[in-house]
């Protein structure tokens, strides 16, 4: 007579599995930490040479005066900084998709933890799960925040209310030295402000509105 089976063997434990995770979190946590490192030299870097320009334009303004000579110099330094500040803006658009994605990993990893140790799960504080329902809890530790302000209070934001008021005075300069008209320098900053304002959140919005793809742990599970 053959041998009778006997109780199936649970699966040994694996510890190196919980290094190599937390292998993968420290890198996923040195990625996030040097592109917004990246993000934040290059943002200083543009308010720098909109300070840099404006001090140029004072002293000039000090030598020959504060006359219509001023306007060629005025339109050549606010389209540089309107062109740095919209490479700024785009660049820190992408940093923002990759930090999406590098805390939408760091969720997976989570849910690997809890996985190994369920009795973890009580004590984390950011989100296991990889929709945008974990990504927000994630980004907000788990408090309620209106999307509204966290959109506001986003760098994305704030570079492109910067790049608002350089097109902003862009267009003033321009209508001023086109005609020497109050009204037409006043409708020509406004129009060109909210007309490059508009312009940056529509692509922003194209690149943030997107659905998520390749969800594999999503909050209603």
């Amino acid at each position: 007579m053959g041998a009778e089976p006997g109780p199936a063997e649970s699966p040994r434990p694996r510890p190196e599995l919980s290094t190599m995770l937390a292998t993968e979190h420290w890198s996923l946590l040195g990625t996030r930490s040097m592109t917004w490192s990246e993000i934040m030299s290059r943002i200083s870097i543009l308010l720098t040479v909109m300070s840099a320009f404006l001090v140029v334009l004072a002293l000039f303004a000090q030598g020959v005066g504060f006359d219509r000579s001023l306007l060629p110099l005025a339109i050549g330094f606010a389209s540089a900084t309107l062109v740095m500040g919209s490479l700024t803006a785009l660049r820190v658009t992408l940093a923002s998709q990759e930090d999406a994605q590098l805390i939408r990993g760091m969720n997976r990893l989570r849910a690997a933890y809890v996985d190994l140790a369920p009795e973890i799960a009580p004590y984390l504080t950011a989100s296991t799960r990889d929709d945008r329902a974990g990504l927000m809890a994630t980004y907000t530790l788990g408090s309620r925040r209106s999307l509204v302000v966290h959109i506001v209070g986003s760098t994305t934001f704030f570079v492109i209310v910067i790049n608002t008021l350089v097109a902003g005075a862009l267009g003033a300069l321009v209508g001023a030295a086109s005609v020497e008209s109050t009204w037409v320098t006043l409708l020509s900053g406004v129009g060109a402000g909210l007309a490059w304002f508009g312009l940056q959140l529509k692509v922003t919005r194209r690149l943030f509105g997107q659905p998520l793809r390749d969800v594999r742990f999503p909050s209603e599970d």
